[in-house]
């Protein structure tokens, strides 16, 4: 019997050199006259490891990495298709610590099945809450959603429920369901993982989501910066239909639903969701005025659900178990788990998910082994770049939403930036205004002027020129970008401006922060 073999086909395992490694493997195999099964897996997530290569053994699956092209030879020599020891070796895969310590509901699958493997889909649970959905009427799948505290976890953290009851009650002949997979953010790609590596997950989701509100046509829009991702989604849209989980008649049933990938545009706004809307409809993707709100009069003016990747992907196993056992998971408000994904200037980097209450100290730490410099962390942007930076004297409160607006922060889609103490975040904060100014979509003042005198301001205060008067005109600002700007890109660029002021003001020339003016 062939052994199996597992090698990544991941984006970040492919740009470190994951394909030539799985060449590599069967060339030597083919050489040594052995019988292999190599399977192209999706990431485990743990990055400084990849390309891992793991084989299944009686005793379970035996993880060895990095493995390079180089050192494909002496694993051979060393049998390891037997899990025999060798300087690779890294134990079984689920006994790693960092794999051992996490809460993994929505990537329980990751990196164990191939990413189009329908058939090791279902025989891990895969579709078995589309099934149950399909017994209950529309509004109880609506009321398990609303039961499980599902919040969106795109970054605004709106109950997920509470946008699929109005989409149900609507009265409208056409919905849609749409998949926000504009995964922007820096130090995000928990979208582009799912997508990559469990796609059936997604469009499990989105199929419940279209048989609780009657929706009949999806669309999920990819980041144009996902080649990958793209062509993933569209295979698995192409046999999910084939197998009757998507199409005229969901696996039979009187539900029907047809699903379709559309490429975003290349620009960051697009990931605001009116903006999205836009670009789906063949526009230029700028921000609409609320109301009317998207459930109301969505896409081409119709009730539509928008929600991001993360969102869709954790209904599936709310349907399954029951949403009692997944809100079991978290604290406070915050239900259910968040895949955070370590970036920057970290040892281990990687995605970790856990039931919120986590601390960024345990993250940074036990999961990512500190700073890849060896040097002090210094700050830790949480949030992606609309994020703000989160200072030591804050890193054990409890990730969770409500804790972290409590202190001016947002957990956003769990993205975490770490920076050494060789970052000057008065430049980091000068980025943010930068970043906000590049990308406005140009509709409002707030956000399309404030951000580019938001620039020349930091200037200022860095030049030493008058800079407790430049701050307090700084504040300023940002306080008519927070509470005037249309959407979320001019109305949080001033968290990370703000934290930087308030926690760092030595690197602004300032011996201590500078208030408000009364």
């Amino acid at each position: 019997m062939p052994v199996k073999i597992f090698v990544p086909c991941d984006s970040a395992s492919l740009a470190l050199g994951a394909d030539a490694v799985a060449a590599a493997i069967t060339a030597e195999a083919a050489l040594r006259g052995l019988a292999i099964d190599l399977v192209r897996n999706g990431s485990r997530g743990m990055f400084w490891l990849e390309p891992l290569v793991e084989v299944q053994t009686p005793s379970g699956r035996i993880a060895y990495g990095p493995v390079t092209v180089h050192d494909i030879a002496s694993l051979f020599d060393a049998q390891f298709q037997s899990g025999a020891a060798h300087r690779l070796r890294l134990g079984l895969t689920e006994e790693i610590p960092y794999l051992r310590q996490q809460e993994r509901l929505t990537f329980s699958r990751m990196g164990v099945i191939a990413p189009l493997a329908l058939a090791e889909f279902e025989a891990h649970g895969g579709f078995a809450g589309l099934r149950h959905a399909l017994t209950l009427a529309p509004a109880e799948v609506v009321q398990q959603v609303l039961d499980s505290g599902l919040r969106g976890r795109g970054g605004a953290a709106f109950p997920a429920g509470i946008k699929w009851r109005t989409v149900a009650g609507a009265a409208a002949l056409q919905k849609y369901i749409v998949c926000n997979a504009d995964e922007g953010d820096s130090g995000t790609y928990s979208d582009r993982m799912v997508m990559e590596g469990d796609p059936f997950m997604l469009i499990e989701g989105m199929a419940i989501a279209a048989v609780a509100t009657g929706a009949t046509q999806g669309t999920i829009y990819i980041r144009s910066e996902y080649p990958h991702a793209v062509a993933t989604m569209r295979k698995a849209i192409d046999l999910a239909n084939a197998a009757g989980f998507l199409g005229n008649s969901i696996l039979g049933s009187a539900h029907r639903f047809h699903l379709e990938v559309r490429k975003a545009a290349g620009a960051y706004i697009c990931g605001e969701e009116t903006a999205m809307l836009e670009s789906i409809e063949g526009k230029r993707g700028v921000v609409r005025a609320k109301p009317p709100i998207p459930a109301v009069q969505g896409l081409f003016g119709q009730p539509t659900v928008i929600n991001n990747v993360i969102t869709l992907a954790s209904v599936p196993l709310i349907l399954a178990q029951g949403a009692a056992y997944y809100k079991n998971y978290g604290v406070g408000r915050s239900h259910g788990t968040l895949p955070l994904q370590l970036t920057g200037n970290i040892l281990h980097g990687g995605l970790v998910e856990k039931a919120f209450g986590v601390t960024l100290r345990q993250l940074l730490f036990d999961f990512g082994g500190g700073s890849a410099t060896g040097r002090p962390i210094k700050a830790v942007q949480v949030g992606g770049p609309l994020g703000a930076y989160v200072p030591e004297a804050l890193w054990d409160v409890p990730l969770d939403y409500e804790a972290y607006a409590a202190v001016g922060a947002t957990v956003g889609h769990g993205g975490l930036v770490v920076h050494d103490d060789t970052a000057d975040l008065s430049q980091l904060a000068r980025y943010a205004m930068e970043f906000c100014a590049i990308e406005s979509c140009g509709k409002c003042t707030p956000c399309r002027i404030g951000s580019t005198r938001g620039v020349e301001v930091i200037d200022r205060i860095t030049q030493g020129n008058n800079p407790a008067s430049q701050v307090r005109l700084l504040r300023d600002l940002c306080d008519t970008m927070l509470h005037g700007s249309l959407c979320a890109l001019g109305g949080m660029t001033p968290n990370p401006v703000l934290s930087a002021l308030n926690h760092y003001p030595q690197d602004f020339g300032l011996a201590a922060p500078v208030p408000e003016a009364a």
